[in-house]
């Protein structure tokens, strides 16, 4: 699968995309036949993480000289380089582990500390979003439209395992969603501005969590609630792998409102 779309694109993007495809296509063989190890931090790991990280750092190395990169099982470090690159290889090892098909490989290339390319490989649907800064979001070559520009009946919300405990902080309020718990970050953010539910909300998400999703949302328009820290204010030669950058995404800004209040009970004090 090429990355071809219908704008001037950013030089290598097609060999970017047989990169994807090689690392898409060994995750769906190791898929139910590896065994994880839990790390540190109390999240798993399997070898594939770790063949498909060091592969695509490798391959961006040789795509993009000079640019640094900073990944999930690798430099946790902001790059000094001016453009760099944040890669989750992926993202959902605990559903990938226990034989759920639901997960992503996320990339994306930040210029003046913000993301300018978003590129999310969901290897089980075969199915890619690319998203470019002031260019739009496209899903299988078809470019998207804002949520807000769509019908959405469903009213699911998308909660993070460690985030449904607002539930209990707000006792005497009805959650105004219908709870849905997919296991994967970057895909519960991107859920939102592909019109699948009307508001996220993730907890101790990490900068290679949400990179890509980021630029998904912030190009279709949702609004987003950065509720302890804004990652644009990232700093060159910043350690970030204990950095939690919990946030609130919507399809516009009176479900953000809406759904502001558990925000808020997310991050208080208990």
């Amino acid at each position: 699968m090429t990355i071809s779309l219908p704008l001037p694109m950013p030089a290598g993007l097609d060999a970017l995309g047989v990169l994807l495809d090689q690392v898409a296509e060994r995750q769906r063989q190791d898929f139910g036949q590896l065994d994880s190890e839990a790390k540190a931090d109390g999240s798993l790991i399997t070898a594939c993480d770790r063949w498909s990280d060091a592969t695509l750092v490798e391959g961006l190395a040789r795509l993009y000289p000079g640019e640094g990169v900073l990944s999930e099982e690798g430099s946790q470090s902001v790059p000094q380089s001016e453009a760099f690159w944040v890669v989750d290889p992926l993202d959902g090892t605990t559903n990938f582990a226990a034989g759920i098909p639901y997960w992503a490989i996320s990339l994306a290339r930040f210029e003046d500390g913000v993301p300018v390319l978003g590129v999310l490989d969901v290897p089980p649907l075969r199915q890619r979003i690319i998203a470019i800064r002031g260019g739009g979001a496209w899903r299988k070559h078809n470019k998207l439209e804002p949520p807000s520009a769509r019908n959405q009946v469903a009213g699911c919300a998308s909660l993070c395992s460690r985030s449904i405990g607002v539930l209990q902080k707000l006792p005497n309020q009805r959650f105004p969603g219908k709870i849905r718990l997919l296991g994967v970050a970057s895909l519960n953010l991107v859920s939102v501005a592909m019109g699948q539910t009307i508001s996220a909300l993730e907890a101790t998400p990490k900068i290679w969590d949400l990179a890509a999703a980021w630029l998904v949302l912030q190009e279709l328009n949702c609004p987003m609630a950065w509720l302890s820290r804004d990652p644009a204010q990232l700093r060159a030669g910043e350690d970030l792998s204990q950095a939690n950058f919990p946030v609130l995404a919507a399809r516009d800004a009176d479900t953000l409102a809406l759904f502001k209040p558990w925000a808020d009970a997310l991050v208080s004090p208990a």
